[in-house]
């Protein structure tokens, strides 16, 4: 009998304890992606670097970070899941306290990258033993328990990263997730326990050569492409021969490595997976949803700060009302994934995405207040839990249980990857856009124009009446009108830009009938994969 028919293996443990302890140790390492993104001017100040070299704390990390997610569900199945996993936590927890303690930028990087190999295998790691602990009847609803930590995360992450940073100092945000990583620690150790079909595939692969030219491969293909799109836009992309280098190099090691892994007998990653529809279709989902749920979390605050002038602190809060949305809403869409078709909510769920980033582009304004901001938001993701969970639930569908591992690896980097193209897109969208409003706008304010002339001449006056001489008035009012061009050429891009996204989540509704419907889990059926 195969292990897709076998009797079903359950834990020694009660289910939802094992849930908890390993969405503990997910919620501190997503928290971690974006915790440190408003600590950077303090950063630099204090260990006396510039903005530009500081950013490289948040490249660092997201460049390996991406690197050991294709490659954990190898890892797991080497040495062992709970193994990888609790190495994972420890190498986490263990560079958080060395980043706290950094005496200078360099070295502030270097445990940046161990903090991100450290934390790569944690979201996939927790997919897969979320997957073999609950029967796919009960498996969406421990999804839900998952999808809670991987968006309500980065939804207060800024907001505490911010807090911290202002009221005691910046090396606290790496501090904090030492007691918790102990914590992880102690209770995976007692309660987590790899099932026996993943034991036997452990047993299988001992003694088989390791894929080295695999795992060469994907390392330098993702690094390159983190690389680029983390520094495109401030290096003009293409006209930077570092930049075009760095996606030539990219583009080639992902097509050799996509052969070489298709007919590798012991592949670092299984991408013959691909040929099973509900698998390719739903990664081409998370790769999506990454785009919009990574590219609005970047969108808004940087809107809110630098167009409106709000806090870090206060536009990090602006995102907090996705994150108790999503917790309101996940627990009831993991009960009803097992009694209704996934398919139909998520079609729903995309409709409402697109239906809440169609208002969000008619709130943009510069006169847009901060309950506008949390409002729409809110809207935002309360459709995206009718997609997270379901998404996941058919992604195994069909997929025999030994290849748990690979399917939660793919998932989380086909989202992490997703989310790293999703801001590169959106950001160099935006500077182009409002580039070519810009340019549209001043083309109808020409000299001798009788508004333009009004209104340099109004503007003029008003600078007179506050002690400017006649000269320095009319320099201060081209200055101001400038201003006001380039705020408004920049929420127009804003608004462009929101309604292109609307426009893709709309489109992915005729997907869904490439998917088939997880009848395993409707039906109650525990024992079929």
């Amino acid at each position: 009998m195969t292990d897709s028919i076998e009797a079903p293996w359950k834990p020694k443990y009660n289910p939802w304890l094992i849930a908890l302890t390993v969405t503990l140790a997910t919620f501190m390492e997503v928290l971690d992606t974006s915790i440190a993104n408003v600590s950077l001017p303090h950063i630099a100040g204090n260990l006396s670097a510039s903005q530009v070299e500081s950013a490289w704390v948040l490249t660092s990390y997201l460049v390996s970070n991406a690197i050991i997610l294709p490659i954990s569900a190898w890892l797991s199945t080497i040495i062992g899941r709970k193994r990888f996993y609790m190495s994972c936590v420890a190498l986490f927890t263990v560079s958080s306290f060395l980043c706290g303690l950094a005496p200078s930028l360099g070295m502030l990087i270097f445990f940046r990258i161990l903090q991100g190999v450290g934390g790569g295998g944690l979201q996939p790691s927790e997919q897969a033993i979320l997957a073999d602990t609950f029967a796919p009847a009960k498996r969406g609803m421990a999804f839900a328990v998952y999808a809670m930590a991987v968006v309500l995360a980065p939804a207060i992450g800024p907001t505490l990263g911010g807090y911290i940073t202002d009221n005691y100092n910046w090396r606290w945000i790496f501090y904090i997730n030492v007691p918790i990583g102990l914590i992880s620690l102690f209770l995976t150790n007692r309660l987590v326990e790899d099932p026996p079909f993943l034991k036997r595939e452990q047993e299988r692969r001992r003694g088989i050569r390791a894929d080295y030219v695999g795992l060469g491969l994907i390392t330098i293909a993702i690094a390159s492409l983190q690389i680029a799109l983390d520094k495109g836009q401030e290096s003009d992309w293409f006209s930077s021969r570092w930049i075009t280098s760095l996606v030539i190099v990219a583009a080639y090691a992902f097509a050799i490595w996509i052969v070489w892994e298709w007919h590798h007998p012991n592949p670092v990653v299984d991408i013959r997976l691909f040929k099973r529809r509900n698998f390719a279709t739903a990664m081409f989902f998370s790769f999506t949803v990454g785009i919009v749920l990574y590219g609005t979390t970047f969108m808004i605050p940087q809107f809110l700060q630098v167009q409106l002038g709000y806090p870090a602190v206060v536009a990090g809060e602006a995102l907090a009302g996705g994150g108790f949305i999503m917790i309101m809403v996940l627990p009831f869409v993991g009960t009803m994934v097992s009694h209704v078709d996934p398919r139909k909510m998520m079609a729903f769920g995309f409709v409402s995405i697109s239906a809440a980033m169609y208002y969000m582009s008619t709130l943009f304004s510069l006169t847009m207040d901060f309950r506008a901001a949390f409002l729409m938001r809110t809207l935002q993701m309360f459709g995206l839990a009718f997609v997270f969970v379901p998404q996941n639930v058919l992604a195994y569908v069909g997929i025999p249980r030994e290849k748990n591992n690979q399917i939660s690896s793919m998932n989380s980097f086909m989202r992490n990857v997703g989310g790293s193209i999703g801001i590169a897109l959106i950001s160099t969208s935006i500077a182009r856009i409002a580039q070519h409003r810009r340019s549209t706008m001043v083309a109808h304010m020409t000299p001798g124009s009788p508004a333009y002339e009004n209104m340099v001449g109004g503007l003029s006056q008003t600078f007179a009446h506050q002690g400017a001489t006649g000269v320095d008035g009319t320099r201060q009012a081209y200055g101001l009108l400038s201003f006001i061009i380039d705020r408004q050429a920049t929420t127009l891009a804003y608004v462009e830009v929101i309604s292109i996204l609307a426009v893709i989540i709309f489109c992915l509704v005729p997907f869904l009938l490439i998917m088939k419907r997880n009848r395993a889990a409707i039906s109650g059926d525990t024992a079929i994969h």
